[in-house]
């Protein structure tokens, strides 16, 4: 069976199923008395079906056949030294929650701390249905505005980190690379990965010297296998520049790489002197700015899927 056909098979098993659900409602709804005990499994089945019927919604818009698949994220901290630094440590911890919601597995390949708090930079795998397609949109530059914890003044700072999202499919293995256009250099691990990690230099860094395209890996416990993540990183982003090409949109890629810093940003994170998170291009927004940080942002995710799809 294609994948193709996989694909619209379980659709419409699913849509069989929501119908099913939804009749068993209704059979709930003529059954159901002013006052009764069964008030409270009605609200129940009702939330599950909404619920149901949004997720089946938004996934209808993911129909590039990269959508379906898994997904290759990059943070990088951006204007702001040490402040940008602990912030894209925020929304690292911010995406590491929301994959848990959604019980997709991470593997982060690559982290590079700060010179005093937070990270540089951090490389994830992310491996789970759709992973590419929801977190697409979360492809910019993100602002944050709060009281800074490293300033002794107590003054407000503004933050930015970009982040960026690759796809993960079976056309990665089909992107050839002649050995003689790469660069590539070994050193010490910073992350874990056993007794050796500090003897050893097991992280690779891969140079795609016609683009000058960098990759990291260090997360594995052996040089070799580090070698072979970080081929596939590399790969994964030679495909999106081929793709951009074929749209004959080639700079399409870099676009999204706007400037890290004013003027560039996708959402605004504010913690002071209220709390508010807006998204700028589809005006959603949550004074929830914690339950945001902790992981919460499939509203912003589907306000854009939906703003995308008119």
């Amino acid at each position: 069976m294609s994948e193709e056909r996989k694909r619209l098979t379980q659709t419409i098993e699913r849509a069989e199923a929501l119908k099913n659900k939804i009749k068993d409602a209704e059979v709930l709804i003529e059954l159901f008395e002013p006052g009764s005990k069964d008030y409270a499994e009605l609200e129940l089945e009702f939330s599950e079906i909404t619920h149901e019927l949004r997720e089946f919604e938004i996934q209808s818009y993911l129909s590039e056949p990269e959508d379906k698949g898994e997904a290759i994220m990059e943070i990088h901290s951006g204007a702001g030294g040490t402040e940008a630094q602990d912030w894209a440590e925020m929304l690292l911890r911010m995406y590491l929650r929301y994959c848990e919601r959604k019980k997709w597995s991470v593997n982060v390949v690559d982290k590079l701390d700060g010179d005093e708090a937070g990270i540089k930079s951090a490389t994830l795998e992310i491996k789970g249905e759709f992973a590419f397609g929801y977190l697409k949109s979360e492809i910019g530059v993100h602002r944050l505005v709060r009281i800074s914890p490293f300033d002794s003044n107590r003054r407000r700072h503004t933050s930015f980190a970009s982040v960026f999202i690759y796809p993960e499919t079976e056309e990665i293995e089909k992107i050839e690379i002649d050995e003689s256009d790469l660069k590539i250099d070994t050193f010490h691990s910073s992350g874990h990965g056993g007794q050796n990690v500090n003897k050893l230099e097991t992280a690779v860094r891969i140079t795609y010297i016609p683009t000058k395209t960098v990759v990291n890996c260090q997360a594995e416990r052996t040089q070799h296998r580090n070698k072979e993540v970080a081929m596939k990183l590399l790969k994964a982003k030679l495909l999106a520049l081929k793709k951009a090409e074929e749209r004959e949109k080639q700079d399409e890629i870099e676009k999204s790489k706007k400037r890290i810093e004013w003027g560039s940003q996708i959402r605004s994170y504010v913690l002071h002197p209220y709390k508010m998170v807006k998204d700028l291009r589809t005006r959603y927004e949550t004074s929830q700015a914690e339950s945001v940080l902790d992981g919460e942002i499939e509203g912003f995710i589907q306000a854009y899927l939906s703003w995308g799809a008119e």
